[in-house]
């Protein structure tokens, strides 16, 4: 708590400096955002493993939802609905965050309560509102199943267990990146990558104080930071969130941790209040999105998508 003076004088530092006019400033040479690096190196047979248990329902406490029920990757890594639903039908309290870049962020969780990607798969398993799963019920399933129980055996060299289970989902979910987004091609020198307007956006972004949070490789989730510093925004609680990724964020809506904003447009105009106490033009905010929109990356080849 002692530190939120500082970052309130900070950000209010920044949002003066949207007077300067983010046509007026020149090309930034130190970019606060990095380039998405290039895939590490995963072992193989365990990614595919991971990849078929992410898609399994046997995995989920009743046997009717797997993962990718919720992270959809086919698309934007995690759903259209406002909030996704427990097993028992009720609403769940937080948005779905996406799947994708996961592995980039420095805690996991809208709270960021998980170290680890191996602490925040096995805690999602467990919940009740998420899978629901029982470890020993989980396994017996998946032991029953010959073709699968020998494919544990032929990569871990003994039957299928709990930290065999984890690690193979684990080491899926490091290799969902998404690389080559235009705007990690500009900063890689090609300078057609993004348009004027695009390009504006991102200096309107650094000028008024928006890449002090959403900065690094994920552009975002490196801190911890309170919502609704100025003004209020979305629901109350809980208080202080993990900063989210902006990769890929012009197809993951609806945005915030309730869901409570439907389109870019809205998050950018409620995020500037609420955290900058500026009341934003909407040339401002037509910038800022076409910046946003160049942050989509690929996954396998094929540019990220909304859901249908």
């Amino acid at each position: 708590m002692a530190a939120r003076p500082a970052i309130l004088a900070g950000l209010l530092v920044l949002c003066a400096l949207v007077k300067l006019g983010a046509a007026v400033l020149p090309a930034p040479r130190d970019h606060p955002i990095g380039i998405l690096p290039p895939l590490a190196l995963v072992d193989e047979g365990r990614r595919a493993l991971g990849e078929r248990l992410f898609a399994d329902p046997r995995l989920s406490g009743d046997g009717t939802r797997s993962c990718a029920g919720c992270h959809d990757l086919r698309s934007n890594g995690a759903s259209a609905r406002r909030r996704d639903l427990a097993p028992d039908g009720t609403e769940l309290p937080l948005n779905t965050a996406t799947v994708f870049n996961a592995a980039l962020n420095f805690r996991l969780g809208w709270e960021g309560r998980a170290r680890s990607l191996e602490a925040q798969t096995e805690a999602l398993l467990r919940n009740p509102a998420i899978m629901g799963a029982d470890p020993e019920v989980v396994l017996r399933r998946l032991s029953a199943d010959p073709a699968l129980a020998a494919e544990f055996r032929a990569i871990y060299r003994r039957e299928p267990d709990a930290p065999a289970l984890i690690d193979a989902l684990s080491t899926f979910q490091r290799s969902l990146v998404t690389p080559r987004s235009r705007f990690d091609l500009w900063l890689g020198g090609v300078e057609e990558a993004i348009t004027p307007a695009e390009r504006e956006g991102y200096l309107l972004f650094r000028s008024i104080g928006c890449a002090a949070c959403h900065q690094g490789v994920n552009i975002g989730g490196n801190l911890f930071q309170y919502h609704g510093i100025f003004h209020a925004l979305a629901a109350p609680e809980p208080r202080m969130l993990r900063v989210p990724s902006l990769r890929n964020v012009a197809v993951t809506a609806p945005y915030f941790h309730d869901g409570s904003a439907a389109t870019l447009e809205d998050a950018v105009r409620g995020m500037g209040l609420a955290q900058l106490n500026l009341v934003m033009e909407e040339a401002q905010v037509a910038a800022i999105v076409a910046f946003l929109r160049s942050l989509t990356g690929s996954y396998r080849g094929a540019p990220v998508t909304a859901p249908p």
